[in-house]
């Protein structure tokens, strides 16, 4: 370890600067040359690519700022799918930010500068080894996020979603301090390293650790919004502007999954037992709140709402099969798919915000289930990509969300829990029905709208390739699985 080592840090520090820069250009900025502030914000992911693959490829593990930041191969592979999630998110959405930042001046250039901050506080909780370093990630994110759902000032959806999920995510961030502070209590160290040591000693009381855990695990859920903490989940994904849905839906799940395994598995593995008991209930009601609540939706945005909580519960899955009587043998099979499920779900969910990006134009939506009928007649193509996206998020093969929900599976079933799996594969069976009702609007129902969609080249090219890509993924899933499970036997290791 060397804490003046800062070359780890390079992506971070040149986020920070970048953005920073490019909040100060756009303020020169007229609406009519807004493109600069969209390229310049593609230029800076492509830069911080380019850093953090350097560090894929190194495959080494080094710990900075005294232990505080940790670069690994999980944290590395973790910015990296971040990027491209974040730069596919601006990508669908410079259409839809133009044209309201023009015609109505809900949405401007601070769209651009808000997501690469929210990024940054991302890559923060993705590479934190320390309590407050986490923490400072999550409320960087958070904060960032707040300001772009309230963005559309004068709409009474938008300021009421914000304001939920503005005192919602307040009292999820009470709830992690306070665990925090009774671990730190317990520990005396907010060193994720240091906390595991102790917790595996035996010289500190179980039921303080407990207590803690437990108030970890119910801030976790917030962020997460898995069931019973989802309230928030589908009046934020209605209420705010689509662009920013797709933002909250997208590269936030890997940040949470990051944080779920530095604060349970590498700084609570001792105490495992607990946490994944409490993990096994939020993935059931998860489960069974998100599929069956999301039948009776007629709103997509809500409908996808409630198929990411569904979606999370399915994660929890793998995370909570990765200790079996204190034996932690199957750990890296059960993390490592895990991790795989989130990458597949928010590259999946990428493609499905952004056809109803596609089909949005100034002054009109795209997110109720009919604005999707007859969408074969008018675009065939779009159709078919559509189909791939609903197909993948229902587990249907040879989709890569077919192939993710069998890996969860197989290391649920590998500790004994039959029964969950069996529960997880009906809810599965429930939740297709509201997957394939949208495909059965695009290919048999007429059209209601029936003018010409007209696409940009870069989103055309863009949405093409996520389309292709869950359908190539599928068929191959090996390269990126190896890619996961690579990364957390690594950081295991180290």
């Amino acid at each position: 370890m060397n804490n003046m080592n800062l070359i780890p840090l390079y992506p971070e520090i040149f986020l920070l600067i970048a953005a920073s820069v490019i909040l100060l250009v756009d303020l020169f900025l007229p609406d009519a040359k807004r493109n600069v502030t969209y390229l310049l914000s593609l230029a800076a992911l492509a830069v911080c690519a380019v850093l953090s693959m350097a560090d894929v490829n190194s495959g080494a593990t080094v710990y900075i700022l005294h232990n505080m930041f940790v670069s690994d191969p999980m944290s590395n592979l973790l910015k990296v799918f971040s990027y491209i999630a974040v730069g596919l998110t601006l990508v669908y959405s410079r259409q839809y930010v133009s044209d309201r930042g023009i015609v109505n001046g809900e949405l401007g250039g601070e769209f651009y500068p808000l997501a690469l901050f929210a990024l940054l506080g991302q890559m923060v909780m993705i590479s934190g080894n320390n309590f407050l370093v986490i923490y400072l990630g999550v409320e960087l994110m958070s904060l960032s996020l707040y300001a772009l759902v309230a963005l559309r000032r004068n709409h009474a959806a938008s300021t009421e979603a914000a304001m939920k999920y503005f005192v919602l995510g307040a009292l999820a961030s009470g709830f992690l301090l306070y665990g925090i502070s009774m671990l730190y209590g317990a520990t005396g160290s907010l060193d994720l390293t240091e906390v595991a040591k102790v917790a595996a000693s035996g010289t500190v009381k179980p039921v303080i650790l407990v207590f803690g855990i437990v108030f970890l695990v119910a801030g976790l859920a917030f962020k997460l919004g898995v069931a019973p903490f989802h309230m928030w989940v589908p009046d934020v994904y209605q209420g705010a502007p689509t662009a920013v849905t797709l933002l909250l839906g997208g590269a936030p799940k890997l940040a949470a999954f990051a944080i779920c395994f530095r604060l349970l598995v590498e700084g609570l593995l001792p105490l495992a037992f607990d946490w994944q008991q409490m993990l096994t209930v939020l993935a059931v009601l998860s489960m069974a709140i998100g599929n069956i609540t999301a039948i009776a939706q007629t709103n997509l945005k809500r409908m996808l709402a409630y198929s990411t909580i569904s979606q999370m519960g399915f994660m929890l899955l793998g995370l909570l099969a990765g200790v079996v009587n204190f034996n932690a043998s199957s750990a890296p099979n059960a993390y490592s798919s895990a991790m795989f499920y989130s990458v597949t779900y928010v590259l999946t969910t990428l493609g499905t915000f952004g056809m109803i990006l596609l089909l949005a134009r100034a002054g009109f939506e795209a997110e109720n289930l009919d604005d999707f009928k007859g969408l074969n007649q008018r675009s065939p193509w779009f159709a078919f990509v559509m189909l791939l996206l609903m197909f993948s998020l229902a587990g249907i093969p040879p989709m890569m969300g077919f192939y993710a929900k069998v890996s969860v599976l197989q290391a649920v079933l590998s500790t004994g829990q039959v029964w969950l799996a069996v529960v997880a594969v009906l809810f599965s069976l429930i939740g297709a029905f509201y997957y394939l009702r949208v495909v059965k609007l695009m290919y048999f129902d007429e059209p209601v709208d029936t003018s010409v969609i007209v696409v940009s080249k870069d989103m055309r090219i863009a949405l093409s390739i996520n389309g292709a890509a869950v359908l190539a993924l599928g068929l191959l899933p090996g390269p990126l699985m190896t890619a996961c499970a690579a990364a957390i036997v690594k950081t295991l290791a180290s």
